[in-house]
């Protein structure tokens, strides 16, 4: 197999936006699979994404576009995911093309909503991609700050440790560094989880609870995530590492998360319909909350944090009195 060859990015948001801004930093082309030819035209007529991080220029004859799923997929020996979970499915079913013999990396920090899986076992299961060939890239990175060239640090997960270097190569550069994993499945699990924890600061901020309370929560979502991925994946991490505690810390903090705004709005008095309504991208832990709320019923782990969340979201319970009952149990 020709690794990472001719690489494909498939998306169009923000986070597609800023992983294409990397990739042209050590490729000299990529493919960008857009579903709609309206935004391929804007692109190439403005040079930057008509939609997303608008700020951000492209050299547009360095990007091949495409809203034909197959024919990218076809010409590409590495496909890097990063579509929103709830939409996942819909476009991967669109995939005719056999891409079993290519590289899948998923930059999706969400899970298969109705499946309750993980892309990477999503796309081993149904497209027999092999795990030493599917990979993952998380870590406490924004697309806005990723893309504007600030400082990161992004994980890149593999079981093949050396095919997850030669990825990160791919993408580091003097102000994007990368560090390598074997803990995928771990890193998908920190990477659902975080959007979760970062509804409930956002809830916190939104009814003004305050700092302390807000500190409370993240010391105990650290040990809550670390408990769950521990149960469902048991091996040796480090939990304080920057692809799970950093992930959290910025995800749960930042004004650029989604998942903060989104239950800062809920915390403010929206329901979560007209919160799901106002937001412009998608909030990845509202569907995260269900989907891991399903899969502990299997493990039984002690998650006041993650119960709490999917009371306010999907069983109505007032926001203050979800707190409330959560914070009892903080230690």
């Amino acid at each position: 197999m020709n690794f990472p060859g001719n690489i494909a990015i498939l998306g169009g948001g923000s986070w597609a936006t800023a992983l294409a801004k990397l990739l042209l930093v050590n490729n000299e082309t990529i493919h960008w699979y857009m579903r709609r030819d309206d935004r391929i035209e804007e692109f190439l007529r403005l040079g930057h994404n008509p939609a997303y991080l608008t700020d951000v220029d492209f050299d547009v004859n360095r990007i091949y576009f495409s809203s034909d799923i197959n024919e990218v997929c076809d010409r590409c020996d590495t496909l890097v995911l990063a579509t929103p979970s709830p939409y996942f499915k819909d476009h991967m079913a669109k995939l005719t093309t056999d891409i079993s013999q290519k590289a899948v990396v998923s930059a999706i920090k969400g899970i298969v909503p109705d499946e309750n899986v993980l892309i990477t076992d999503y796309v081993r299961d149904h497209f027999g991609v092999s795990p030493d060939k599917t990979l993952v890239i998380s870590g406490p990175c924004h697309a806005e700050e990723v893309a504007l060239s600030r400082t990161s640090y992004l994980t890149i997960g593999c079981e093949d440790i050396d095919r997850a270097a030669d990825f990160a190569r791919c993408i580091q550069s003097k102000n994007t560094h990368t560090i390598t994993s074997s803990d995928v499945d771990g890193i998908e699990y920190a990477a659902v989880l975080k959007n979760v924890y970062a509804i409930a600061a956002g809830i916190i901020h939104g009814l003004k609870t305050g700092d302390n309370f807000l500190a409370m929560l993240v010391s105990n979502a650290i040990r809550e995530m670390e408990r769950f991925i521990d149960a469902v994946n048991p091996r040796p991490r480090q939990i304080c590492d920057s692809v799970y505690l950093g992930d959290l810390l910025v995800t749960a903090y930042s004004r650029f998360s989604r998942n903060h705004n989104f239950g800062a709005m809920i915390g403010r008095g929206y329901s979560v319909k007209a919160a799901k309504m106002e937001m412009e991208q998608t909030a990845e832990g509202y569907y995260g909350t269900k989907c891991i709320h399903d899969i502990n019923k299997r493990y039984d782990v002690e998650m006041p944090i993650l119960e709490g969340v999917y009371d306010i979201l999907y069983r109505r319970i007032k926001p203050a009195n979800a707190m409330r009952k959560m914070g009892e149990k903080f230690t």
